[in-house]
């Protein structure tokens, strides 16, 4: 019988169990190993024999990024230097960069769950997997090569961008499965069809990571690739990094790893619990981390736990795509609005292609607008652009609330990237 990554328990009540276990071991590891921790949990007056059920998890206080940034360079490290084998860091876009330790349990748990994605995404030892995403100090190739290599799969390290190379590598090196960034994936579709290699190339699969995608782009890619599935996988540097979950090939929704980590899904504002089926931000606190567990860490990423049981018969539970970031909403005119939601409504109306990009202007009146430029579907005609505008204003009108301007492109004309594409330029002055 071939070797699973899978977890050993196979029924919620055993689950309950097993993170039950994890969960009061790392609130007594992370009391004996931090001081910032253990404070944190004496000003909350609550200390780790406390911990006697999973419904005590919401007695312990949160953790946020200004925890692990006040904490520079070995944020609420928990082990002896010793201990830790390897660093992780975020990119810093939004400050200090978040330095994550590592011990060598730690890795290996990674790896071991990691490769869960690919066996979740049904690989087998006769795939071959083309890894472009970055390497270095990011956490990113490192892991998904490894994973791919305890797998059993043929790993493919190509690196990001270079797009002959990438050409070149699924001519020759017959690769059936990429991972990359939605962005990425994009832009090596359009590339493969411009150059006629789709008769050339063997690619079945795609593994998504990185940055949010909507349906779509999803669609554009899967169509000039002519590809089997396409893949959601998670991660964050705080926890791991990539492969904390994965979509399996019914795509209902990303099942999570919940005998690594508990997610909870809160209202930001009130920071309560949301209920199954309710869109709210990640909270995740980790069972089994070593040199740096995270105890109620507010991710500040948005998504809703998926109520009911996948046909897979998984027990792992499930949580949606990401909608965005709890920091990337914007406020337009007293709305609120997030990038996914974006996403969902260009992503529903046929005759438009996969790329656009949102401008927020402060006119000298003081008055904000919003301009949408959207990219016109391939096979589209200009001919029909006033009705698809007013289709595409009326759409932002009743599922966003929001009277846009509306400017439709030809295709191709909006860039691409390699890595993240950025679609939401605010050019109002504070």
């Amino acid at each position: 019988m071939p070797k699973t990554f899978m977890p050993e328990v196979t029924d919620v009540p055993g689950l309950r169990e097993l993170q039950l276990r994890g969960l009061q071991w790392t609130v007594a590891h992370a009391y004996r190993g931090s001081e910032a921790y253990r404070k944190k949990m004496d000003d909350a007056g609550v200390r780790p024999e406390d911990i006697r059920s999973l419904e005590d998890l919401t007695r312990l206080p949160f953790t946020t990024a200004d925890d692990l940034r006040e904490g520079y360079p070995f944020p609420l490290l928990c082990v002896p230097f010793e201990k830790v084998t390897r660093i992780h860091a975020s990119s810093g876009t939004t400050g200090k960069r978040k330095v994550l330790c590592y011990t060598r349990k730690d890795v290996d748990d990674w790896t071991h769950f990691f490769a869960r994605c690919y066996e979740m995404a049904q690989l087998t030892p006769e795939d071959r997997v083309q890894i472009a995403v970055g390497y270095g100090v990011w956490t990113a190739g490192i892991s998904f090569q490894m994973a791919c290599e305890a797998y059993g799969a043929m790993a493919v390290p190509a690196g990001p961008g270079n797009l002959d190379m990438q050409c070149e590598f699924l001519v020759d090196f017959q690769s059936t499965v990429i991972c990359c960034t939605a962005s990425m994936g994009l832009l090596l579709a359009e590339e493969v069809n411009r150059r006629g290699l789709r008769d050339k190339i063997r690619l079945k699969k795609m593994i998504f990571g990185s940055e949010r995608s909507g349906d779509a782009m999803r669609r554009r890619i899967q169509e000039l690739l002519g590809l089997e599935h396409l893949f959601d996988i998670p991660g964050m540097t705080e926890l791991y990094g990539p492969g904390t979950g994965l979509d399996c090939v019914y795509h209902t929704g990303i099942h999570y790893w919940a005998d690594y980590y508990i997610l909870e899904i809160i209202d930001p504002e009130t920071l309560d619990p949301l209920p199954e089926g309710e869109t709210g931000e990640m909270v995740v606190t980790t069972l089994r981390k070593e040199a740096v567990p995270l105890i109620r860490y507010r991710t500040r990423d948005l998504s809703r736990l998926v109520p009911g049981d996948c046909p897979c018969g998984s027990v792992l539970p499930r949580h949606d795509r990401i909608l965005g970031r709890s920091d990337d909403m914007i406020i337009f005119r007293a709305v609120n609005i997030y990038p996914g939601q974006i996403d969902h409504v260009l992503s529903g109306i046929p005759g438009l292609g996969s790329e656009y990009q949102v401008h927020l202007e402060r006119r000298s009146d003081g008055r904000d607008t919003m301009r949408v430029k959207v990219e016109r579907d391939p096979a589209g005609d200009a001919a029909g652009d006033r009705e698809l505008i007013v289709e595409v204003m009326n759409a932002f009108k009743t599922k966003i609330l929001v009277s846009p301007e509306v400017e439709l492109v030809d295709y191709g004309s909006l860039p691409r990237s390699e890595r993240k594409s950025k679609r939401v330029f605010d050019d109002r002055e504070p």
